[in-house]
């Protein structure tokens, strides 16, 4: 008897695994989806790609809820002027990178239409501003599915 079982019979029906001990309930599928709506635009056609194909393999549950987090943490972070004055107290909440550029999302746009945010840019040196978010997609910049929020005065 193997112990390791999937629950895959429904969109509604959370993943469950181990079932020798007490089952772990993850996200469900139509919660990922729903997630995935609300992440789009922020990633580039590979990145989604590749997310896609990873929610099909054995690590699956981890995707589905790291994508469930990555939207919650984008819903919840804050607007632009909402961090105004904290200077480097100010909390990174998004990171995006390149091979040797990184940006730190601090603020999102009010708009919802508008996927502009402000933050600090490491190119060549660190500059704060206004970051578009559909430039940095439409460049191939990668958003950092395991960046834990972190003030910008300990991003090195």
């Amino acid at each position: 008897m193997n112990s390791q079982t999937e629950n895959t019979t429904s969109a509604n029906e959370p993943i469950t695994t181990d079932t020798h001990k007490k089952a772990s309930v993850g996200k469900t599928k139509m919660e990922t989806i729903n997630a995935l709506q609300a992440l789009r635009g922020l990633m580039t056609f590979s990145q989604l790609g590749a997310l896609g194909e990873a929610m099909r393999g054995e690590e699956k549950q981890f995707f589905f809820d790291k994508i469930c987090e990555m939207a919650d943490t984008f819903n919840t972070m804050p607007k632009t002027y909402e961090q105004d004055g904290k200077g480097k107290e100010a909390i990174a909440y998004l990171h995006y990178f390149t091979s040797d550029c990184d940006w730190y999302i601090t603020e999102k746009d009010m708009e919802p239409e508008q996927l502009q945010a402000f933050g600090l840019a490491k190119i060549w040196e660190r500059e704060i501003g206004y970051i578009s978010i559909v430039e940095l997609v439409a460049c191939g910049a990668e958003l950092d599915l395991y960046f834990t929020p972190t003030a910008l005065k300990d991003i090195k």
